[in-house]
């Protein structure tokens, strides 16, 4: 399949150089200032998730400090997430890119597959975001129609009810589902820009397998706690960050002020690179100045 064009435009592309100098400028300016606080962040974040973890090894007879670490595990996979793997997998956490590609696999330890993540993100999300057919961030699930020319269920009708309540099996479907579809399914967003090599299914199942045993089984074998309350502290692990994450990235991206933009026959999209990802980022101030919240009814509509 023929991947979306964007227009062209002279005038769009001097502007972006433009701003993509100054930006620079500014970074280089900032760096020696802040490259202390981000070496300090890429040490200190993970450290307090394993620091929770071997909290739970060793007090975790005691049931709230069980569930409790688990909680906080929850919180600092999350501020993992957000502030070191995504700056990573863009390789501006570290300057040198071997350092990035290494630190991103920390993402792998904690459940997520890194490789398709990085496919998802930014050959797809970042190059065509809001873009039906390309953006993978958007079409995880039949259950929800974030696009308004997607296709229409019925069920569609009552999705603003019914999504919130299954908002904290988002990393459930995340870790047991959806990095396994990418990988399998032969309709799959990621396979449209992207061959996957064979040891990347290795480290699929390695890394799952490692991720449910330390997580889950590790635990009850040398705390000796039951089944029961192993499981409620792996349930409120995955709630806690599975609403925190959906809190953060659903609000700057699915609003009624979004504009989910259809390529023409000649599958051509109306604007350049440059100008959508300037009515994207629009949207995106708006809605985290003003506090809206994302609307999950807003494209249940028929066309």
């Amino acid at each position: 399949m023929n991947k979306p064009a964007f227009a062209k435009s002279k005038a769009d592309q001097d502007l972006f150089q433009i701003l993509r100098k100054q930006v620079n400028e500014k970074v280089d300016t900032l760096q020696p200032k802040r490259s202390v606080i981000i070496k300090l962040k890429a040490f200190l974040f993970p450290i307090l998730y394993l620091g929770a973890y071997a909290t739970a090894l060793i007090w975790g007879n005691n049931t709230m400090i069980l569930y409790a670490s688990y909680f906080f595990m929850g919180c600092f996979l999350l501020l993992n997430f957000l502030n070191l793997i995504h700056d990573a997998v863009h390789n501006t956490l570290f300057s040198k890119k071997w350092m990035n590609e290494a630190y991103v696999h920390f993402f792998d330890f904690m459940g997520a597959n890194s490789y398709i993540w990085k496919v998802r993100h930014v050959r797809l999300h970042h190059n065509y975001p809001n873009v039906m057919g390309w953006d993978s961030d958007f079409e995880q699930s039949p259950m929800a129609r974030v696009f308004p020319h997607g296709a229409f269920s019925k069920m569609h009708k009552y999705q603003h009810i019914y999504l919130p309540l299954i908002y904290p099996l988002y990393l459930f479907n995340w870790l047991l589902v959806r990095d396994f579809k990418d990988f399998y399914k032969k309709d799959a967003l990621v396979r449209k820009v992207n061959v996957i090599p064979r040891i990347e299914y290795i480290k699929l199942f390695v890394f799952k397998a490692v991720f449910v045993f330390y997580i889950f089984f590790l635990p009850k074998l040398v705390l000796h706690i039951t089944w029961g309350e192993m499981f409620a502290a792996f349930l409120i692990m995955m709630f806690t960050a599975s609403i925190a994450s959906l809190i953060v990235l659903l609000s700057p991206h699915a609003t009624p002020e979004s504009d989910f933009p259809i390529p023409g026959n000649d599958n051509k999209l109306p604007s350049s690179w440059f100008m959508h990802q300037s009515a994207l980022m629009s949207v995106v101030m708006i809605t985290l100045t003003s506090g809206l919240m994302p609307s999950t009814s807003c494209a249940y509509q028929r066309g």
